[in-house]
């Protein structure tokens, strides 16, 4: 078993959240994979590991947006540049829609899957 296994499953997704910290507002910054644990975003304003940040997830798809605490955990200088945020304050409510909008996404996934064909 891997060393540092991840407690939830990652999902790639085409979205974009705003992150708010002590230094920095980060508008519009391309998500690259979200979980319910939570998400790595591609920034060149890093944030330093253990900042608290205020995250604004937008959901489209679901009419719908979240705000939520997080703590960076980690930071790539080295392009492409990004940056892992775990959530520290996820409710019940903030876990059941991020439940839904993954369950979306993977939706999704299974649909476009079963709508390729091999040569």
């Amino acid at each position: 078993m891997a060393e540092h296994a991840r407690a939830f499953p990652r999902y790639e997704v085409q979205a974009y959240v705003d992150v708010a910290a002590a230094a920095d507002v980060l508008i519009y910054h391309r998500i690259q994979n979200i979980s319910l644990g939570g998400i790595c975003i591609q920034t060149k304003s890093l944030e330093e590991v253990g900042q608290l940040v205020d995250v604004v997830l937008n959901f489209p798809d679901l009419g719908e947006h979240m705000e939520v605490k997080g703590q960076v955990v980690w930071t790539n200088r080295e392009p492409p540049q990004d940056v892992g945020i775990r959530w520290v304050e996820l409710d019940d409510r903030r876990r059941d829609l991020l439940s839904r909008y993954i369950l979306a996404v993977k939706t999704r996934e299974v649909s476009n899957d079963q709508g390729r064909t091999t040569p």
